[in-house]
C-alpha cells in the first residue's frame, strides 16, 4: 500500500515552499498564497485573513526560529493538504510543531495551521512573535 501523493500543483507549491525555507528567504512566498489565505495560530483564537497578513507572520516566524528543520510529510487522500513535522528552537526553548497546509485545485495555500508544543517553546515564541508582529497587525487591524 502507498502513501497518498499530492496532487501536481499542490506538490510544485510545496517544493517551493521547501526552496523558500532552505535558502530562509521568503520573498517568494506572496506566489505561493490565495489571496484569501488564512493562517490559523497556535497563538491566536482567531484566523488571520488574507494573504499579505500570512506572508508577513511566517516571514517573522521564519526569523524567530532557530535551527528549524523539517522531518516528515504525511498528505492527505484527496491529494490537497500536507502535514510536516518539524523542530525548532526559539532562544533556550526546544519545541516540535507541525505545519497543516492546504491547497486549492491551481495549487495555491489556502491555510496554513500551526500547532506546537510543549507549551514553553509555544510561550516563548508567542513572546518574541507579538514583540516583533504586535505593533504590524494592530496597523492593519485599524
Amino acid at each position: 500500500m502507498s502513501a497518498p501523493q499530492l496532487q501536481p500543483n499542490a506538490a510544485a507549491t510545496l517544493a517551493k515552499w521547501h526552496e523558500l525555507i532552505a535558502a530562509h528567504d521568503l520573498s517568494g512566498l506572496p506566489g505561493l498564497l490565495h489571496p484569501g489565505a488564512v493562517f490559523r495560530s497556535p497563538m491566536a483564537h482567531k484566523p488571520y485573513e488574507g494573504a499579505p497578513v500570512v506572508s508577513l507572520i511566517l516571514n517573522t516566524v521564519l526569523k524567530v526560529f532557530e535551527d528549524f528543520t523539517y522531518h516528515r510529510e504525511l498528505s492527505s487522500a484527496d491529494g490537497l493538504s500536507v502535514v510536516l513535522e518539524f523542530s525548532a528552537r526559539v532562544g533556550d526553548r526546544q519545541l516540535k510543531g507541525i505545519d497543516m497546509i492546504r491547497f486549492d485545485e491551481s495549487g495555491k495555500v489556502v491555510e496554513f495551521e500551526v500547532m506546537i508544543r510543549p507549551m514553553s517553546g509555544l510561550q516563548a515564541l508567542g513572546e518574541e512573535m507579538g514583540r516583533r508582529l504586535a505593533p504590524l497587525l494592530a496597523a492593519r487591524a485599524g
